[in-house]
């Protein structure tokens, strides 16, 4: 069974911005819920379904899960993951979009990988502006809520791939807001270090 094109591309909105949460989370569901028949992947990406793929998935997914609760750590270990989880989003939504012209293909692929990015810049972003908080608290509760969201994303997608492509868009919009805001405040920090410097 083929998704509609429709379907797909909600689909692929919802799945890029889970994997620029956690990469590791989004892989699993896919292949937990197409190896339970909840969603028929494309010939391109049955490989998700294989048991290895899901027991790598969920390894990797503890060990993110245990290392991005380490203030100060999760920031360096989110810097790293650029490198993993944009390229597996558009990889992704390269793959899924197989039966595509080349020109839509190609699209799709940057626009999972666009969507990774603004959702692990938006996540990379607010850590930043958290972590340094005395208590772990925040930081902890940000991790835990990030990889619920990864994983409720995937599957919500797979049932209703439109209200879950509608999320993704607010969920842009506020990150959109919050970069900014976050940006316009580190700015007035180093203008005010600036002044006391050269007072």
């Amino acid at each position: 069974m083929r998704l509609p094109a429709n379907d797909l591309v909600a689909l692929l909105v919802a799945t890029s911005f889970a994997a620029g949460l956690n990469v590791y989370a989004t892989v699993g569901t896919l292949g937990l819920l197409a190896r339970f028949g909840v969603l028929p992947l494309p010939d391109s990406l049955r490989l998700l379904e294989s048991g290895w793929i899901i027991a790598a998935s969920i390894v990797l997914f503890v060990i993110e899960f245990l290392a991005d609760k380490v203030p100060a750590f999760d920031l360096i270990w989110n810097a790293l993951h650029t490198f993993v989880r944009v390229p597996i989003a558009a990889l992704l939504a390269y793959a899924a979009t197989s039966q595509l012209s080349p020109g839509k293909q190609l699209l799709a692929t940057v626009l999972g990988g666009l969507i990774a990015l603004a959702a692990h810049g938006g996540k990379t972003a607010v850590r930043a502006a958290v972590t340094p908080s005395p208590e772990p608290i925040s930081n902890i509760g940000l991790s835990f809520g990030e990889d619920a969201l990864a994983i409720f994303l995937t599957w919500f997608a797979t049932q209703h791939p439109y209200s879950a492509a509608a999320i993704v868009i607010v969920l842009l919009a506020i990150i959109t807001i919050l970069v900014r805001w976050v940006v316009r405040a580190l700015r007035a920090l180093f203008r005010g270090a600036e002044h006391e410097l050269v007072l």
